[in-house]
């Protein structure tokens, strides 16, 4: 009899686990779709930057609207690599997104030399975190 609960429980864990992994992956699925047209949203901006020569600023602009490409490129590159790699979200694309949001931020406010130099600080810190990941020792994949 307590065999019986063991394999009722068991199968029923292993259900539920089923079952959250497949509202998971659908979730993930719809965040790449709408990152996806987001991208595409981006890819007009940038186009529409890039040849509107008249305002100052557009350099700016188009530098912000590279990171931000890139960021959600990153996004769907790590939900690409959640089901390349079994289900798995490597920790170095974190910190990679991590790292190009940090920059988008100097980027977009860097009026404040401190809040800067705090920034620069914690970006460095993501690539010693990063260093890190990446050793023998650490790395998975």
């Amino acid at each position: 009899m307590e065999n019986t609960n063991k394999v009722v429980k068991s199968t029923v864990a292993s259900l539920i686990a089923a079952i959250l992994q497949w509202v998971l992956n659908i979730g993930l699925i719809t965040l790449a779709i709408i990152l996806a047209i987001f991208l595409g949203k981006e890819t007009l901006h940038l186009a529409n930057v890039l040849f509107h020569t008249g305002e100052e600023s557009s350099s700016y602009l188009l530098i912000e609207g590279i990171v931000i490409y890139f960021l959600y490129f990153e996004f769907i590159a790590l939900i690409v690599k959640y089901f390349q790699s079994g289900f798995h979200f490597p920790l170095r694309y974190f910190i990679y997104i991590g790292i190009t949001a940090i920059i988008r931020l100097i980027i977009v406010d860097h009026k404040d030399p401190l809040d800067t130099l705090f920034y620069s600080g914690a970006i460095l810190i993501l690539v010693a975190t990063l260093w890190l990941a990446n050793t023998k020792r650490l790395k998975r994949e």
